[in-house]
């Protein structure tokens, strides 16, 4: 007999009644981007996460493009991450013109090692990128002190890690932006693809939130240019009908 890693029926089973409601809301109301379900999700996230503002994107992915669009970095930067990831992390950095720098991890967390870090600081580096792999924050303290003492940014890859605590505060309110995903199979998982960026500096908030929209504000009117990469109201219906179990669901995982 297979035992399924995650059994995603099983879960929609239980959670039946709630999440077609949700959905069918969605479709009486023929408001299929953004909008108030949105909204609500993103203020139920920020405050979920003990951060100022929350944008919704279209998945883990577009959130980490986003986070690095919105601080800037792009052709001959560098930033600072880890191998031991999925593609994405590197991906995100690479596809801006920006260079992926390695720093290999400490083997008792798989996470990125601070020691590391500084040795590999040029004058091209502009942002250190932590994941928080599995669900075990990286050790943020030293990577915040580093970035602190050489003018660098800290975008945390929560992608796995919604939940997950660091001292006291959760990922998504430790570095100057966070990243998540709600990928089917992460903890807090959507009926598709999805994802959110947070952040405690509501000036970038404001700045990722034009770039999700192709750079416009209003509607056909484009300050910069950003990307297609919106949430859909869908996906903000079922997350929130979720998103009221992620606690018992990660301590069933703990357990």
């Amino acid at each position: 007999m297979k035992v399924p890693v995650l059994d995603l029926k099983r879960q929609y089973q239980g959670l039946k009644h709630e999440i077609d409601a949700a959905v069918l809301s969605v479709l009486e109301s023929q408001y299929f981007i953004l909008g108030p379900e949105v909204e609500v999700l993103e203020k139920e996230i920020a405050e979920y996460c003990g951060a100022k503002c929350a944008v919704g994107c279209s998945s883990g992915s577009d959130a980490l493009i986003l986070a690095l669009m919105g601080l800037g970095i792009g052709a001959g930067d560098e930033v600072i991450t880890t191998p031991f990831t999925f593609f994405a992390t590197a991906g995100s950095i690479a596809h801006l013109g920006a260079t992926p720098v390695f720093v290999d991890i400490d083997p008792r967390t798989f996470n990125i090692d601070p020691a590391r870090i500084e040795e590999r600081i040029t004058d091209r580096t502009k942002a250190i990128l932590p994941v928080h792999l599995y669900g075990q924050c990286a050790d943020m303290d030293p990577i915040l002190e580093i970035a602190k003492k050489h003018g660098l940014k800290v975008i945390e890859d929560a992608c796995q890690a919604i939940g997950a605590e660091y001292k006291g505060t959760k990922a998504g309110a430790l570095g100057d932006v966070a990243c998540f995903s709600f990928y089917p199979t992460k903890n807090l998982n959507g009926l598709g693809d999805g994802g959110m960026v947070t952040t405690n500096d509501e000036e970038l908030g404001e700045k990722i939130r034009l770039l999700r929209t192709h750079g416009a504000k209003p509607k056909y009117f484009h300050a910069v240019v950003g990307i297609n990469a919106r949430l859909d109201a869908i996906q903000a219906a079922g997350l929130r009908v979720k998103l009221k179990h992620l606690d018992d669901w990660n301590d069933r995982r703990r357990e």
